[in-house]
């Protein structure tokens, strides 16, 4: 399970493999009443991807509602499917829909912008390549839109394009998006995004969404479908090492073969690797499929393998590269968004599911949440419902992980309930220890110390615990940042 998975997903989450090169998987997101599934309606329509009897539909839906501005078609209804949806005029659930271009294939993932369906919104932003972030020209950047920002950069979208809507209803007014264009930089620039794009739209009427807009000649960039054929999806770097998380162990006479789907990297027969948990070695001696068997697998290839030596291994455990293996971690640091009503409760029981293993947790200690005001992080203890928080989690036996930034596929997580298996939270691995750390071979950060120099101006209240709590979690990632093993006792 991966951080996908915190709703079950009846998607296709993958269009046909036979053009997977040139597909590109959006995802709208953005605050409610932004106008989401108006500009991806009005992009399908102008497409050419909304069949005649759809159209037939849409336009006599569309007749009577008093939300066009004037226009005559409501392009939201190509996408809010569920009745009350159409009712309330927001979208609920996450809408897939496909289309072509004459160079490539998309898959549009439109999330809810409500923020009591920002877990469905966390799904969907897993999947995809490149975030178009929208924003209600008249009113700015609210608080869902902050929110919906710091899920993009938890899940790892690199890529995000500030659409700027609604541009017909103040007159498309240059200033106005040139503030809310700086403003959306200075709000992410401790993100990681590596490009925003920011674009000027107004989707009811068309302007700047398929092609560029006569009513904005101040603005020289590409339009919404213009930059969306340049730009390029997410790739996994060539020499990624090799992961491979077994899902079962195949048994039949003298076969005994490890079945699951490559994550990252490739592998060969006469290859040698590693169960990252046992430290057990051997050498690839067959890679089976019920296609007959073959010279290699890579990213994304359901197979078996075979070793050329009998090894204890189970559903859980990562084959990796022997000179390149995942972190053997009992103690993990992590950045979670929690989609549970119920609010975070040291004292309840979790599990840790990762892509196909399940590790009891000891504890988890909250250290920090991100303000959506100022999209920082603020000392805290505790978290609820749609809040991104920093933990340190303490497993009850080691497990296979790596950072999620190197390697995302097995670098997230999800947390369940250990009494009903409710999902709880989602996060991604920031660090992980690998085994239990010990004083004689990493540096303790004890309070003692911290309180006889770093934080020696605080007191007892609870904001000064708070703030002790932050700086020494500031202290450990510098550390670690330089090579030092640390760990915290406070």
């Amino acid at each position: 399970m991966n951080l996908a998975a915190l709703v079950d997903q009846d998607v296709a989450a993958a269009a046909p493999a036979e053009n997977a090169g040139s597909m590109l998987r959006l995802l709208t997101c953005g605050s409610v009443d932004d106008g989401k599934s108006t500009l991806i309606g009005r992009l399908l329509w102008e497409s050419g991807a909304v069949p005649d009897d759809q159209r037939a539909a849409v336009l006599a839906a569309s007749k009577g509602r008093s939300n066009l501005n004037g226009e005559e078609i409501d392009f939201s209804l190509l996408l809010d499917g569920l009745q009350a949806e159409r009712e309330q005029g927001i979208t609920i659930d996450i809408a897939w829909r496909f289309f072509e271009s004459q160079s490539r294939r998309y898959v549009i993932i439109d999330a809810p912008g409500h923020e009591q369906y920002t877990r469905n919104m966390a799904t969907g932003a897993s999947h995809a390549d490149v975030a178009i972030l929208l924003i209600d020209a008249r009113h700015g950047a609210k608080r869902q839109t902050r929110r919906h920002a710091a899920i993009c950069d938890l899940v790892g979208i690199r890529k995000v394009v500030l659409a700027v809507n609604k541009m017909d209803l103040i007159d498309y007014d240059e200033a106005t998006f040139r503030r809310i264009e700086s403003e959306f930089h200075e709000m992410v620039k401790s993100f990681g995004f590596e490009e925003v794009q920011a674009i000027p739209v107004a989707a009811l009427t068309g302007d700047n969404v398929s092609g560029q807009s006569a009513r904005m000649p101040w603005y020289d960039g590409p339009s919404l479908l213009d930059y969306l054929e340049g730009v390029e999806p997410a790739m996994e770097a060539v020499d990624a090492p090799f992961r491979f998380p077994v899902q079962t162990v195949l048994r039949h006479g003298d076969f005994r073969g490890y079945a699951g789907t490559v994550a990252s990297g490739v592998i060969r027969p006469g290859d040698r690797i590693l169960d990252a948990r046992s430290g057990l070695a051997a050498h690839v001696k067959r890679i089976a499929t019920m296609d007959g068997d073959r010279d290699e697998a890579a990213k994304g290839d359901a197979v078996a393998i075979e070793l050329d030596a009998e090894l204890d291994i189970s559903r859980g455990a990562v084959l990796s590269e022997a000179d390149d293996a995942p972190v053997n971690g009992d103690v993990v640091e992590a950045r979670i968004v929690w989609v549970s009503e119920a609010p975070f409760d040291p004292e309840a029981g979790y599990l840790l599911l990762t892509n196909t293993d399940q590790v009891p947790v000891s504890s988890i200690s909250i250290s920090a949440l991100i303000d959506f005001e100022t999209l920082r992080s603020a000392p805290a203890h505790a978290c609820t419902v749609n809040d991104i928080a920093d933990c340190r989690i303490l497993l009850g036996r080691p497990a296979a992980f790596d950072l999620f930034k190197d390697l995302p596929a097995t670098g997230n997580f999800v947390l369940v309930s250990a009494i009903d298996g409710a999902t709880v939270a989602g996060g991604v691995i920031t660090f992980a220890q690998s085994g239990a750390a010990t004083p004689e071979n990493t540096f303790v950060l004890s309070r003692d110390l911290l309180a006889r120099g770093l934080c020696s101006d605080l007191g007892d209240s609870p904001s000064d615990r708070a703030e002790f709590e932050r700086r020494a979690q500031e202290a450990a990632n510098l550390l670690r940042s330089v090579g030092v093993p640390v760990i915290i006792e406070i």
